[in-house]
């Protein structure tokens, strides 16, 4: 789900002739507003920059389902994964200003640092952990800092213990533990936190006013979105989970006016009111395909692709004939898309709080029209890839397979004890009431009732509404004395990986 964006750049479409053009912003707002509707997204808000000027704004839908409360410019919402170039260009400034260098390895900053492999972990470079290179494989690991109390250095010290997908260097794995290292390394070599660098260096110069680093944040500004996931083909309203230990990876939260400031600032290549923030030569690097995607050169693909990859916290790719950067972001509640045409000095903001969202089929609307593109119903198509939203083909397995009118082999109480996973920590199971519970030691926002499922596997009841998973299960693992040994997650999802937990059984 979080990476949905990523999927069209292999898809195939017929190609239009195309050239530059000014769109009819009436038509646009009303398009807009329809696939609000269509998506049942709860709100969402759409900026437009051309020429250093935000020439489009469009409010659409509620910030609160319970509230008639149309957003505006200065909403502020999580938008993720785009505070990633947020972090790259901290490390940029730091760069120009000689504190270190791009090919520096992370364990002259964080001797601490480690991978699955002593040499890899030698290795690694800056470069590295803002490219998505070092061989884990996409979400790998954020079962670790998901919803738990750690800090950012003790989810970085974890990271050893995450097997690789590929080699070092070999492939794309998407990785959020990169970015929070990231993070580490800049509070290292500066003395002050990742946020405190991000408010000085780029907030504060840029007048971002309305942007924030936490949700212990939100109330004294006010005016925000409030986020919802989607079940069963309805908003569900989601608590706001603090990201502040994985800020650096995804912690901003921000609106469509001050992120406009931000697609300014980045379209003049680091300068801004004629002071310059970033040089040359760092504008270039940030912006340098680090990591290269395939891009089928067999059939015509969406927007006349040549090439496609990622630089360090942007996405680069040629859309129509012109070099675009984007990126997209997704918080519990909240997905985001931010893409820029540097040579013709546009950009594209889109904000939403719900998780069945358009943010996707909006931003390529918008480049189609600026391209003079006889666009395609976006909305129509991306919302295809969904099907009849049904029930995951994965659960759906697990439930055809159910057992009727099986047993435990054990009591509830022998199951009942501490296990141990080498990235997350103890995991405690309980027994209250004649029902088991789960709880961990460093994610209380996991906490499940446990109820029978079949033989030895229990299916999983969440305390608390999750965004990115529901329904999953837990199989006790035993040996053939019937002692516990450790425990086996099955929680189907794209996101959220439980099968990376290993548990085994430390105590009764």
């Amino acid at each position: 789900m979080r990476d949905l964006a990523l999927f069209f750049t292999t898809c195939l479409v017929p190609v239009f002739l195309y050239g530059q053009q000014i769109p009819d912003l009436q038509k646009l707002d009303s398009t807009l507003k329809k696939w609000t509707s269509d998506w049942k997204v709860p709100g969402m808000e759409v900026g437009i920059v051309k020429e250093g000027k935000l020439v489009f704004n469009g409010n659409y839908g509620r910030k609160d389902l319970g509230k008639e409360d149309t957003p505006d410019a200065n909403t502020l919402y999580a938008i993720a994964s785009n505070s990633k170039a947020f972090t790259s260009m901290i490390i940029a400034m730091l760069v120009d200003e000689g504190k270190l260098d791009w090919d520096d390895k992370v364990v002259d900053y964080l001797p601490y640092f480690e991978l699955y492999d002593p040499w890899v972990s030698q290795h690694t470079t800056i470069t590295d952990l803002l490219s998505h290179r070092v061989g884990l494989g996409t979400f790998s690991g954020d079962i670790i800092w998901y919803k738990s109390d750690f800090t950012s250095e003790e989810i970085v010290r974890r990271v050893k213990y995450l097997e690789p997908e590929f080699g070092f260097r070999d492939g794309y794995g998407y990785s959020n533990l990169m970015f929070i290292t990231a993070g580490e390394v800049i509070k290292k070599v500066t003395g002050k936190s990742w946020a405190e660098n991000v408010q000085e260096r780029i907030l504060y110069p840029l007048d971002m006013n309305r942007t924030i680093t936490s949700i212990t944040q939100l109330e004294s500004m006010g005016n925000f979105a409030l986020p919802y996931g989607w079940e069963e083909q309805q908003n569900k309203e989601l608590a706001w989970v603090n990201w502040d230990a994985a800020a650096a990876t995804g912690g901003l939260i921000s609106s469509v006016n001050d992120l406009s400031k931000w697609v300014d600032f980045n379209i003049n290549n680091g300068i801004i009111n004629g002071d310059t923030l970033l040089s040359p030569a760092s504008r270039n690097r940030l912006w340098n395909m680090e990591n290269p995607y395939q891009v089928d050169r067999n059939s015509p693909n969406f927007f006349s692709r040549h090439f496609n990859g990622y630089a360090m916290g942007w996405r680069t790719s040629d859309v129509y004939g012109e070099f675009m950067v984007s990126h997209g972001g997704a918080y519990d509640g909240f997905l985001t898309y931010i893409s820029i045409i540097p040579e013709e000095k546009l950009g594209i903001i889109v904000l939403t709080n719900g998780l069945h969202s358009p943010y996707v089929s909006a931003t390529y609307h918008i480049l189609d029209q600026y391209f003079g593109v006889d666009s395609i119903d976006w909305s129509e198509k991306i919302l295809g890839l969904y099907g009849d939203e049904g029930e995951d083909p994965r659960v759906t397995k697990i439930k055809e397979s159910r057992v009727a009118k099986t047993k435990p082999s054990v009591s509830l109480e022998e199951y009942c004890g501490t296990y141990y996973s080498d990235i997350l920590g103890e995991i405690y199971i309980s027994k209250e009431k004649d029902q088991l519970q789960l709880k961990f030691e460093h994610t209380r926002g996991l906490a499940a009732d446990l109820s029978h499922w079949h033989y030895d596997v229990w299916e999983i009841r969440w305390k608390e509404p999750q965004g990115w998973f529901d329904f999953g299960t837990l199989r006790f693992k035993m040996n053939d004395l019937l002692d516990i040994t450790g425990l086996e997650f099955n929680v189907p999802n794209d996101d959220i990986f439980f099968e990376e937990l290993k548990p085994y059984r430390i105590k009764p």
